[in-house]
C-alpha cells in the first residue's frame, strides 16, 4: 500500500463522484459476509465506494480503519456516511494515476 499524493487523491475523488455504493456496511458493522464481499468486489475494482451506516462518529471511523487495513487500500475520502476507497491490481492497473 503506497501513499496517494494529494494530486492523486483529487483525481481518484473525480473518477469517484459518479460511483454508487457497491458494498454496504449495516448497523451490525462488519461481519464475515461484509468482508467477503468486500474482498470480492476489490478483485473487480480498484475504486470503491462503500456506505456505512453507524449511529456513532467514533463507530464510523473505527469500521473505515478496519477496512482500510483489511482491504489493504489506500483511503481517499470519507463524506458523511460514505467511504472511497483504492487499491490498484497486483497485475495490472486499470486507473493511471498522475504522477505527482
Amino acid at each position: 500500500m503506497t501513499n496517494l499524493t494529494n494530486n492523486q487523491k483529487k483525481y481518484l475523488r473525480s473518477l469517484g463522484h459518479n460511483l454508487k455504493p457497491v458494498v454496504m456496511v449495516g448497523q451490525n458493522g462488519l461481519s464475515d459476509a461484509v468482508l467477503s464481499e468486500l474482498e470480492s468486489t476489490m478483485l473487480k475494482h480498484e475504486l470503491l465506494k462503500i456506505k456505512i451506516r453507524t449511529e456513532s462518529r467514533d463507530d464510523k471511523f473505527n469500521i473505515v480503519n478496519k477496512i482500510i487495513e483489511f482491504s489493504k487500500s489506500n483511503l481517499v475520502q470519507v463524506v458523511g456516511n460514505v467511504v472511497l476507497i483504492y487499491r490498484p491490481f497486483d497485475d495490472e492497473p486499470v486507473i493511471s494515476l498522475p504522477r505527482k
